[in-house]
């Protein structure tokens, strides 16, 4: 005769998380390796995200009194740095009604002559270097 065995579906249930997870930590893993995707020229960029790198290396004015605040990069998308490193901007969005999903995001001690600058035009999915 069978032994109940109340405790087998448990461990099906639990090899099932197991996975998951691993899953889940192999995709952070693979994100933190591949920080930025490749760069693009200020040119391309939209005429409004131009204007914006223009008023971040002239100090301002800005769009949204966020701008300039810290970007904590808790996404990983961007090289690593201490905190205080990135600051982010608005890149208004023709038509939206509140910030919009595109930004730059600058990096360096000297706020107006930043390192380096990044663009997102998806809300920090993806960002492309911005080359002058």
């Amino acid at each position: 005769m069978g032994r109940l065995q109340p405790w087998r579906p448990l461990l099906r249930w639990g090899v099932g998380i197991g996975v998951a997870g691993l899953l889940v930590v192999g995709t952070l893993q693979a994100r933190e390796s591949a920080p930025f995707s490749g760069s693009v020229p200020l040119a391309q960029l939209p005429a409004e995200a131009q204007v914006t790198y223009r008023a971040i290396r002239a100090g301002g004015p800005f769009v949204s009194a966020k701008d300039g605040g810290v970007f904590g990069n808790r996404e990983r998308a961007l090289p690593a740095e201490a905190r205080g490193y990135y600051r982010e901007y608005t890149v208004t969005t023709p038509g939206a009604r509140d910030r919009g999903a595109r930004r730059i995001v600058c990096g360096g001690r000297i706020a107006v002559a930043p390192a380096a600058c990044f663009y997102t035009g998806d809300h920090y999915a993806s960002f492309k270097r911005i080359t002058p």
